[in-house]
């Protein structure tokens, strides 16, 4: 039985460190094929050093919304404390190479690729905030956010949580979570927290074969002590503890 196997990256955020483990593990389970869904480089980590890997792979890539606050001439953005940094630490055939990332894609004739949903990059998918926190979207409230996608597979990110589900209708939406961020605290649309509860690098591997289509969401150690220390050093003591952890509090 021939299978095809597909690595599903998201929300690297800079994380030179992260990022390396997971292509590490990628390569040593023999996976050529691999995705990327955005948000790429916003971060107090390593800009400017991810970008020069993700360029030469040149792998299929969405952007998501903290890629587009790099590129927009507007300089006030909700989270944007580290975007001077990130623009000082890039060249500009990094700004060139976000320009050409589209907002979605399709991938084969399985494979729909959005950062966040198919109408906007910093809407989650897979999970709704109100005034008393997060909660998982019904399916069906799902299904209606991509009734005009033909893809059997959707890919998402945004919401740094690794999920897989599969809707009535049999489509599959697959959320690998986040390769460089794994917790975090947003105060829009209300105050809220994401965590996945550990420090570890995230990625899914999608299978497809004749007997169907099978999901793992993998988690990846790495030196995330040292990536800590560098979200510190660059002014993010947020983020140290959030790399540190895979909490939103500590």
């Amino acid at each position: 039985m021939t299978v095809s196997r597909t690595a599903v990256l998201s929300d690297i955020h800079g994380n030179r460190w992260a990022l390396e483990a997971v292509l590490d593990d990628i390569r040593r389970r023999g996976i050529r094929d691999r995705i990327n869904l955005g948000d790429c480089l916003y971060g107090p980590l390593d800009p400017a050093g991810t970008a020069r890997i993700l360029m030469e792979l040149a792998m299929p890539t969405v952007r998501g919304n903290e890629d587009r606050i790099i590129i927009e001439k507007v300089e006030k953005h909700p989270d944007a404390t580290s975007l001077p940094f990130v623009r000082d630490a890039l060249q500009p055939e990094h700004f060139a190479w976000l320009e050409t990332l589209p907002f979605t894609a399709r991938v084969d004739e399985d494979f729909f690729l959005c950062h966040g949903t198919p109408e906007r990059d910093d809407d989650y998918l897979l999970h709704e905030i109100t005034s008393k926190g997060c909660k998982r979207r019904p399916a069906a409230a799902i299904a209606l956010k991509l009734e005009s996608i033909a893809q059997p597979v959707v890919l998402c990110g945004h919401d740094h949580l690794p999920a897989s589900l599969r809707l009535p209708d049999g489509r599959q939406v697959v959320n690998p979570g986040s390769v460089g961020l794994p917790a975090y605290r947003d105060d829009l649309p209300f105050p809220h927290a994401m965590e996945s509860g550990s420090p570890h690098a995230r990625y899914s591997i999608v299978s497809r074969s004749t007997s169907g289509l099978a999901v793992e969401n993998i988690a990846v150690a790495y030196d995330w002590q040292n990536a800590s220390a560098a979200a510190a050093q660059n002014g993010r003591p947020d983020w140290a503890g959030y790399l540190r952890t895979g909490k939103a509090s500590w």
